[in-house]
């Protein structure tokens, strides 16, 4: 790009990001699974519990629309057995839409068979990753998975996909020791120095890049070599990257809350509302558009790329004068 479309680009991307992103409904399944012991669980349960508070007490989900499983059951808990997972994943298949979005977390422990599989220890029959694979591949809208346990590593191969951000504690099959991921990942939800944009908000991108640090700090305070390497995927080609290192994988997540955004989908204002699925579709336009970088003639591309980020800046603006 010339120097004056890259100045537009950037002045598109400042502007669009000072307005919040619109989605449609959320939904979120958090589980903690099989615990192994007393000290696991009650570790686990705290982390849950800590997680769903966040969800409906900050970010805003509906009671109805988060889904809870524990190794015990309890008032508005199923129990983590294989049945009762596909179920929810059953019940949600009539229910999400295009422009929904769902959160998966798995809080336990894992078990790597090989380098292409994996399972998450449930109460009972474990599922492998393939089979969350199967459960996932019908559900419409966007899909936010994070597999925290040790031998996580395979599930990111497997669940890679477009319109997916995928998380997995490990970048390896061998790592099967127990994690601290998740501890450090749902503190980023609580923790203002996880939002370094300083937008109000914390991406997907930002709670990663946020628990990946914490994680190697925690290693370097005890003076051990970290057994865990967490690894983020968004492009769908099922390789992932670290957050300290380059890869193509983040533009998607950069982009992708967990919280409505600040703007209530129904605001009664049928012009905003109009407004507000344009620019998620352009959004997802730019998503998909990153995604075939590397198959379009550089022109091509940022051409395209410009003007995508000229109409986001535009409507994003439009926004930000009705709210």
């Amino acid at each position: 790009m010339t120097c004056v479309r890259w100045l537009l680009v950037v002045l598109a991307l400042v502007a669009a990001a000072a307005s919040p992103s619109f989605a449609g409904d959320r939904f979120a399944i958090v589980i903690s699974g099989a615990s192994g012991g007393d000290e696991y669980a009650e570790k686990y349960d705290a982390w849950r519990t800590s997680f769903v508070a966040i969800l409906e007490d900050k970010l805003g989900y509906p009671m109805d629309h988060v889904f809870v499983l524990a190794e015990k059951e309890d008032a508005g808990i199923g129990k983590a057995t294989r049945d009762a997972v596909q179920r929810v994943f059953g019940d949600l298949r009539a229910r999400l839409t295009k422009d929904d979005q769902l959160l998966v977390l798995l809080i336990g422990h894992g078990t790597s068979l090989d380098a292409d599989e994996a399972k998450f220890n449930l109460v009972g029959p474990d599922l492998s990753a393939n089979e969350w694979a199967e459960l996932i591949k019908p559900l419409p809208g966007t899909l936010v998975f994070v597999n925290t346990a040790g031998g996580s590593f395979p599930f990111l191969r497997r669940l890679a996909g477009r319109g997916r951000v995928v998380l997995t504690a490990t970048d390896s099959a061998a790592q099967q020791f127990e994690t601290v991921f998740p501890q450090f990942f749902i503190k980023a939800f609580e923790d203002p120095a996880a939002d370094t944009d300083k937008s109000g908000r914390v991406s997907m991108w930002e709670a990663f890049a946020y628990a990946s640090e914490a994680v190697r700090h925690w290693y370097d305070q005890r003076g051990h070599l970290p057994t865990e390497r967490p690894l983020l995927d968004d492009t769908g080609a099922g390789i992932g990257r670290e957050a300290q290192n380059p890869g193509p994988d983040g533009a998607i997540a950069r982009a992708t809350y967990l919280d409505a955004g600040g703007t209530a989908a129904a605001s009664g204002d049928a012009a905003l509302e109009a407004l507000l699925k344009q620019r998620a579709d352009l959004e997802a336009q730019i998503a998909a558009l990153k995604m075939k970088k590397d198959d379009l003639p550089p022109d091509q591309y940022d051409a395209e790329l410009e003007k995508l980020l000229l109409d986001l800046a535009r409507v994003s603006q439009q926004i930000r004068t009705k709210t």
